[in-house]
């Protein structure tokens, strides 16, 4: 597998260039001088109880309020802005900003002018980096999108209640298509709703970068103001993310620092065109390059779950040089992964195993995946084709998309590689197909395998399996470093993504970093249910 003609010959300057670095968006690491360190000591038993104390003591008195405020309230109903209503709010914006100053963010810059729910009924914030993101939502009390089970927290639930968001429900597996009809209701309600306010990244990032932003903030096709988010915290103390402190690790440093410095600014509200409208994937990638430029700061063409791949631990952690990542954005900008599952894999596999090899061109290749001949087909069809012979295994398309499908079960996608490698009367594959098998599983165009291969071939019979491929790696988990990579030309990717730049937390509803490590290994992902 190779990178696509179109990327090796991109412009150095040209945004989507494929040697530029990026830091890997998802992950964040803290280092701390001695002089920091023992800041924090001194910190942990002078300030922090005592800021503790005084967060507690403002939610709890913000408590009453929400809870009069929304006893005997309907939820799709639009609620009349009633003196009431506007007592409550400026009494609970006006609390939770006491809550935030005893935390240590004393200085909460504004920047810009905030437009009126009837002139931008969605604010798009970005970037999503931490749950202290809930700062400019109980500044304005804006409504947001969250799962449907953070009502049942106890306190917390009702004051969230209190700011009407749209729940999402994970056991309803009709829950996004509700979720985005709720949006668009209350988005073209002339103003009647409060402001949504949506973090269409859909995840926590580190800030080096935006991510591919979701379209459920841009599907209405209605005016939306850009929110950005500076942090100015000096340890930076305040970023969680899929791979890095933990939620508790990460309130405990904050409070412990003097100040946190948070600047918020308001750009100017963003109306759609007509193409726009019609097309909110654009919507939302001019809306981001415009929040790029205002931050300063560089696009990145890789969703989330492409980059999840970059985040694989193990045996099968990939090289920083892989072409997975390439792969599978293309494979989501052609829709490759939409309902795609575990059975379809399987029944794609058998397919391609019963051609046993036969090459097939571009236009074969589009008719056997059903889709049209495109650029962007193309750069795949390129990527798989490794020596430019105009001529692709479709055994190899099948496995690409299995890693970049599960990226957290390399050994399946092994697996499932040997079924459609394997001779019928041993059940075996020679050099040359483990090869290919694990050239393309790791993404490289270049492997050595013939000493590995020795190693497995004890019998001398000139093929191995899987079985005695899995019993090898259980015995040497580092074979990838030890065997393949063993020229030290390609080592396994860390926090940094090779790749082309272009492209849950609390308060968006997809998911959050550390809610999924009691459902899989190694952090991996839970489901596909994405709202934002």
């Amino acid at each position: 597998m190779r990178f696509p003609k179109r990327r090796r010959e991109a412009a150095v300057e040209d945004a989507s260039e494929m040697s530029a670095q990026f830091r890997n968006p998802f992950v964040h690491e803290l280092k701390f001088t001695l002089l920091q360190k023992i800041k924090i000591a001194l910190m942990t038993v002078t300030l922090l109880p005592f800021r503790l104390s005084l967060a507690a003591f403002w939610m709890l008195l913000a408590w009453p309020f929400a809870f009069v405020a929304t006893v005997g309230r309907a939820d799709d109903v639009a609620e009349p802005l009633s003196w009431w209503r506007w007592v409550v709010d400026l009494a609970l914006k006006t609390i939770m900003r006491a809550m935030w100053f005893s935390g240590g963010f004393h200085w909460v810059r504004v920047k810009g002018q905030p437009a009126l729910p009837s002139e931008a009924p969605i604010l798009t914030l970005a970037p999503h980096s931490s749950y202290f993101d809930a700062i400019p939502v109980t500044m304005t009390m804006a409504s947001i999108v969250m799962k449907a089970e953070s009502k049942d927290i106890p306190l917390w639930g009702t004051l969230i209640k209190f700011i009407r968001p749209v729940f999402v429900s994970r056991s309803d597996p009709d829950s996004r298509r509700k979720t985005v009809e709720e949006i668009k209701r209350r988005a073209c309600s002339g103003g009647e709703w409060p402001q949504i306010m949506i973090f269409p990244e859909g995840t926590c990032t580190n800030r080096s970068c935006l991510i591919t932003f979701k379209p459920g903030a841009f599907i209405p096709g209605v005016p939306v103001q850009p929110v950005v988010l500076r942090y100015r915290n000096e340890m930076d103390t305040i970023t969680w993310t899929w791979q890095g402190p933990g939620a508790f690790k990460i309130l405990w440093l904050t409070l412990c620092q003097l100040n946190n410095p948070l600047e918020i600014e308001y750009l100017p509200t963003y109306t759609p065109s007509e193409e726009e409208k019609s097309d909110p994937a654009l919507f939302a990638t001019n809306v981001r390059r415009l929040m790029a430029e205002a931050l300063d700061t560089p696009v990145t063409d890789y969703s989330f779950e492409d980059c999840q791949l970059a985040m694989v631990q193990g045996p099968l952690r990939l090289p920083g040089n892989t072409c997975l990542l390439e792969f599978a954005r293309l494979a989501r900008r052609l829709g490759l992964k939409a309902g795609l599952s575990e059975k379809v894999l399987q029944e794609q596999g058998s397919r391609a195993r019963k051609l046993w090899g036969d090459k097939m061109g571009l236009a074969d290749f589009a008719q056997c995946i059903n889709m049209p001949v495109t650029d962007m087909l193309q750069d795949m069809f390129d990527m798989i084709d490794e020596h430019g012979s105009g001529q692709v295994d479709l055994r190899e398309y099948v496995i690409a998309l299995s890693m970049v499908h599960r990226p957290f079960k390399g050994l399946e996608t092994i697996k499932l590689g040997f079924r459609m490698f394997e001779a019928e009367e041993d059940g075996g594959v020679a050099e040359d197909d483990l090869s290919v098998i694990l050239r393309t599983t790791l993404g490289l165009s270049e492997l050595r395998t013939s000493h590995m291969f020795r190693v497995l071939d004890t019998a001398h019979k000139g093929r191995v399996t899987f079985e005695e491929f899995e019993q090898f790696v259980e015995r040497c988990p580092d074979f990838v470093d030890r065997y393949l990579l063993s020229s030290g030309s390609c080592r396994p990717s860390s926090t940094v993504i090779t790749a082309p730049p272009v492209s849950s937390n609390g308060f968006c509803t997809d998911f959050c970093p550390h809610d999924q490590q009691s459902h899989t290994h190694n952090h991996g992902p839970v489901g596909d249910k994405k709202v934002n």
